[in-house]
């Protein structure tokens, strides 16, 4: 009888397990992929971690989240920088007075501040409604057209009018000369990948690969006092209120026989004629990596359909009234509780993620 059984062994699930192993308890992971880490899961090619999931890069604020996963990876200072290919045309992202002088010649923070006042949606004191509203609000309709739009449309595969104003609050807007995308104070990438941290994170820990939970819970749930369930939430509950739908996405990863294939860590690709989003070249995630060759990946966006990878909720109306229905469910299980991004239906960063375990766990002890 372990104290805890924890279904998954992503962020939260691994997060949740070291802390309780720390205090002592007894816990069991186990995952139905045949690996750890989750989304954030990496694997070593011509000497460089690809990040098989898509890029993942660490940054907080928080000195004991910053605390806590330096104790299982030493990071780099990687400092992410996109730019994103519209037109024929380079931009920096996040918007700032580089993306505004490559837009309109502009050179001050007055002049940028001015011109995009001129274009921007008033909306006379009342929320957005919408994506494209919040965008329209933030930054006027050229950079609207050019940089959001098609790339937003092709990203979720919806209209941005059907998409919720909260999406698009996340990307920075800044009047000075600075591209790093993340303002935090911690930010890097492990050095030796994220699954080496992952491994480190569960040392002591007894993990069980490639175990589909929900076949067979009930056994699973009789070796344990408590369930953490990390999985999708709709999933737990047989989807009896409707599936949640994510945005979702399929990958071509390829090794490159140059050393530097595009000069960047992420290019997006906001026409929308250009079937994929970005392009990761892994190898920039690690400054000074000598490898001779390069590994390359294009993200493809692709219809959300049941046994796809889930990314990132849609969050939008219908989908937010099912998930308040799955809650109100979960608060009836004894002795099964719920965290992390898939149970809690959350757009959540690494970081996070890592604080919703740590807050999770301070509740149940």
């Amino acid at each position: 009888m372990y104290d805890y059984l924890i279904v998954g062994a992503g962020m939260f699930g691994s997060t949740f397990a070291r802390l309780a192993a720390d205090d002592g308890k007894t816990c069991l992971i186990i995952d139905k992929r045949e690996h750890i880490a989750g989304n954030c899961h990496t694997e070593e090619k011509e000497g460089i971690q690809v990040h098989v999931y898509g890029p993942h890069i660490f940054h907080c604020n928080d000195e004991q989240i910053w605390s806590f996963v330096n104790r299982f990876s030493r990071f780099n200072n990687f400092r992410n920088q996109p730019i994103s290919v519209s037109d024929g045309k380079v931009y920096s992202l996040p918007f700032n007075m580089y993306t505004f002088n490559h837009m309109w010649g502009v050179k001050t923070p007055q002049e940028a501040k001015e011109k995009i006042a001129s274009q921007k949606l008033d909306l006379q004191g009342r929320e957005p409604r919408n994506l494209e509203e919040q965008a329209l609000s933030q930054v006027g309709t050229d950079i609207y057209e050019k940089l959001i739009r098609g790339y937003t449309a092709k990203q979720w595969k919806r209209d941005p009018k059907d998409l919720p104003a909260s999406i698009i609050k996340r990307l920075p807007v800044r009047l000075t000369w600075d591209n790093n995308y993340f303002n935090d104070k911690y930010q890097g990438v492990p050095e030796d990948g994220y699954t080496a941290m992952f491994e480190k994170m569960l040392e002591g820990i007894e993990v069980k690969l490639g175990v589909d939970y929900l076949a067979d819970r009930e056994a699973w749930n009789a070796k344990a006092k408590t369930v953490v369930f990390t999985g999708k939430i709709d999933d737990y509950f047989d989807c009896q209120f409707g599936e949640l739908e994510y945005r979702t996405l399929d990958f071509e990863t390829w090794v490159e026989d140059t050393d530097n294939y595009q000069g960047n860590a992420v290019v997006n690709y906001g026409d929308s004629e250009v079937p994929w989003t970005r392009i990761i070249e892994h190898k920039h995630f690690a400054p000074g990596n000598k490898s001779e060759k390069t590994v390359v990946t294009k993200e493809i966006p692709a219809t959300w359909a049941n046994g796809k990878v889930p990314y990132y909720p849609v969050g939008d109306e219908v989908n937010s009234d099912r998930y308040e229905k799955y809650c109100e469910l979960a608060e009836k299980e004894d002795k099964v509780v719920f965290g992390g991004r898939l149970s809690e239906y959350k757009y959540y960063d690494m970081h996070q993620v890592i604080g919703s375990a740590f807050a999770k766990y301070k509740s149940m002890v």
